[in-house]
């Protein structure tokens, strides 16, 4: 599939390919297979996120992920959602954050990116399809169980 993707990329006449993983999640590919596909660790990022690059001609220039990521988060007090619809479990991530939010009596605010530059400017992680935010800290940028959210939330307040 790896080899598969290289070619439409080169059919494409892209640069190259490049792959975000995350160590910490069982919903990204590991970069070992990327690794042992010739890719390259291009940049990281907090909370292990992972940017890869197969170049296809060397150049002077690599793929970076952003460096303001702290200065993203801080701009959230409030409780709230971030999240693009790309992922079928954005629903359920939310409406468990949401039940969360009910239990606890806090107010929540949803931000539903419509346009990349919102994902860009907004998303606290590389992973700019779910995020939630409270109080200044990354609560999840993955699905949490109502449980698991209620005990963070509760951690932080």
């Amino acid at each position: 599939m790896i080899n598969r993707c290289l070619q439409d990329a080169r059919n494409n006449a892209k640069q190259g390919v490049i792959v975000v993983t995350n160590p910490d999640t069982s919903w990204t590919p590991g970069k070992d297979i990327f690794l042992k596909n010739g890719f390259q660790l291009a940049d990281t990022a907090p909370f292990q996120f992972e940017l890869l690059v197969y170049q296809f001609e060397q150049s002077s220039s690599m793929p970076f992920f952003p460096a303001d990521w702290d200065e993203r988060i801080s701009k959230f007090d409030d409780l709230t959602i971030m999240r693009s619809f790309q992922c079928p479990y954005v629903d359920i991530a939310a409406e468990n954050i949401i039940t969360s939010a009910n239990k606890l009596g806090i107010p929540l605010k949803i931000i539903d990116f419509k346009h990349r530059e919102e994902l860009m400017e907004l998303s606290p992680t590389p992973y700019g399809v779910f995020s939630v935010i409270y109080k200044k800290k990354l609560i999840s940028f993955h699905r949490l169980t109502v449980h698991s959210a209620v005990k963070r939330l509760k951690g932080i307040m």
